[in-house]
């Protein structure tokens, strides 16, 4: 019964620690938007186990048609503009770029192979996801419109 116990507590502690990264990116998102020609707001991504992260699994996972265009960036391209201070800055983009680099780094530090994919053409649905400690994809996600 003591075995059994332990074993329902480090599941319930697992889920607990998940649902942790969520509550953690829901926080820092909170009033964070993509710019592009549109502003986007950028909302916590919560899959499914998967066994890689590749566009496939993003497709599925999104429920996105078997035909949409998805093209792969990397995750450190993907925030350098985010995050790089400018000279021009006032507080209000100076604290947006701090706010994105504290996503950033919440991401790194709490999930594996970090990709970034934008789905479709013009009308974008971004993902920005890793796999957790569960290997769920899991990070966050948004939209952009680029032409």
């Amino acid at each position: 019964m003591r075995k059994r116990e332990k074993k329902m507590n480090c599941e319930i502690e697992k889920e607990e620690k998940e649902n942790d990264l969520i509550v953690k990116i829901k926080k820092i998102t909170n009033g964070l938007y993509y710019s592009s020609e549109t502003d986007e707001k950028i909302l916590p991504f919560q899959g499914k186990r998967a066994e890689a992260v590749t566009a496939q699994e993003i497709i599925n996972q999104t429920k996105s048609a078997e035909s949409t265009p998805v093209e792969e960036r990397d995750f450190n391209d993907f925030f350098a503009p985010l995050t790089e201070m400018q000279d021009w800055f006032g507080d209000e983009e100076k604290a947006t770029a701090e706010k994105f680099a504290e996503l950033k780094n919440l991401l790194e530090q709490n999930l594996q192979n970090l990709k970034v994919f934008k789905l479709g053409k013009i009308q974008l649905d971004i993902y920005v996801v890793g796999l957790d400690a569960q290997s769920n994809l899991t990070g966050i996600k948004t939209k952009a419109v680029e032409t």
